[in-house]
């Protein structure tokens, strides 16, 4: 079942962030645009090279308003041992969110049955906690910060134009469509 246009269930987990542990809840995910950025282990292979993407590119992130939550069933301890012993993860300065009860991940639908880890799950919430894009790759298989930007200035644009759609490789500043009748058949 898809989570597209769905709000998000209620949580509240133990995070590390900045240098500091620090409770985090459905809550804090209203009012801004959210990444929550599921990953199956800390201390692992691809995961690594995902959240590093995602720091090299957080300043962008944020200037689009948006904060990343980067979730993993492990505790916000391992998150913290992890952030002090890796170069990669250590330049992290989003929210790393301990998940070991599989709440979050579970109510996101990225758990690997009986096997305890989360899929690589992607979900753009906007400010209303609505859910407006959503992506799981195999395990294999890294994300792409700049990818993932294109979508949420995509998401953006058609949250705030409303009426307009962004077609396929759409780019901030080029042309939109507004579906009409005198549109069929004609693209």
């Amino acid at each position: 079942m898809s989570l597209i246009n769905t709000q998000i269930k209620p949580f509240t987990a133990q995070a590390y962030k900045g240098g500091k542990f620090v409770e985090v809840s459905d809550a804090d995910l209203k009012g801004k645009w959210s990444v929550v950025f599921f990953y199956p282990a800390d201390f692992t292979f691809v995961c690594p090279t995902e959240l590093e993407d995602l720091a090299d590119n957080y300043a962008t992130f944020q200037r689009l308003g948006v904060e990343i939550y980067a979730v993993s069933t492990d505790t916000h301890f391992s998150h913290k041992a992890w952030h002090d012993s890796s170069p990669a993860i250590g330049k992290i300065q989003y929210v790393m969110v301990g998940d070991p009860s599989g709440q979050i991940t579970n109510n996101f639908g990225v758990m690997r049955e009986g096997v305890g880890l989360a899929d690589r799950g992607t979900f753009l919430v906007d400010p209303e906690g609505v859910i407006q894009f959503t992506e799981v790759t195999a395990e294999g298989i890294g994300r792409n910060a700049i990818e993932l930007l294109r979508k949420i200035k995509a998401a953006q644009y058609v949250a705030s134009h409303p009426g307009e759609v962004c077609p396929a490789k759409w780019e901030e500043g080029e042309k939109t469509l507004a579906p009409s009748l005198d549109l069929v058949g004609k693209i």
